[in-house]
């Protein structure tokens, strides 16, 4: 089982949660707001089993449809950030949508398409390895990312053409002078942030890409 290829046409916002305003856009000649790359909370789908790399496909399957962990709390500044942003986006997978509604208390956000995880197709390796999910998913993104390997889903180049989509359209927010939070997925936060830093954005706070944590960069 394997996840269907993203269309990059498909980047409607739908804007749910309604209980606050994204914000007006600032005076022309504002300093640009921060852009601040989250990654979801822990999913409850657990990585402790060994698996083969077919059996990964269908794990990987599950983990893009499934929620997260119940019991999990939102780090303090991570919330601190939610309140001061004027602009929230959140990834239309179900992980990254119940951390937004976890951090976010009831304000607007944007749910986009754009900023789902790049796949994770597994390399034909055969059956007699097995591998934690954890394992097979850094073989399976080196393989996607050295060879190509995208078993029909969403290639590296088209990855890198909606990575610098969600940048310009990330940009586009923050040169109002608000700032915007995005609750995305690990691999694509960083395609998008070596996007900011190519137009000059400087990640000025970094807590890695760990579940929960925050990248936020800052045009310099």
């Amino acid at each position: 089982m394997s996840a269907p290829a993203l269309s990059l046409d498909s980047t409607e916002e739908t804007a749910v949660q309604v209980g606050g305003s994204v914000g007006a856009p600032a005076a022309s000649g504002v300093r640009p707001g921060a852009i601040i790359l989250t990654r979801h909370g822990e999913p409850a789908l657990s990585r402790k089993c060994l698996i083969t790399a077919r059996q990964y496909g269908d794990w990987w399957a599950k983990y893009e449809v499934g929620g997260l962990l119940a019991g999990q709390t939102p780090p303090p500044e991570l919330v601190a950030a939610a309140q001061g942003a004027g602009a929230i986006y959140a990834s239309t997978r179900q992980r990254a949508q119940e951390t937004a509604a976890a951090v976010v208390a009831g304000r607007e956000v944007m749910s986009d398409v754009m900023f789902i995880e790049a796949p994770l197709p597994p390399p034909p390796i055969p059956d007699w390895i097995k591998l934690s999910p954890k394992w097979w998913g850094v073989v399976s993104r080196f393989w996607w990312h050295a060879f190509d390997h995208h078993g029909g889903q969403e290639t590296r180049a088209q990855a890198e053409v909606r990575a610098e989509q969600a940048a310009r359209k990330l940009i586009a927010r923050a040169e109002t002078g608000q700032d915007v939070l995005v609750f995305a997925h690990g691999y694509f936060n960083h395609m998008v942030g070596a996007r900011l830093k190519a137009d000059g954005w400087k990640l000025v706070h970094n807590q890695g890409f760990k579940y929960w944590s925050q990248r936020r960069y800052e045009k310099r």
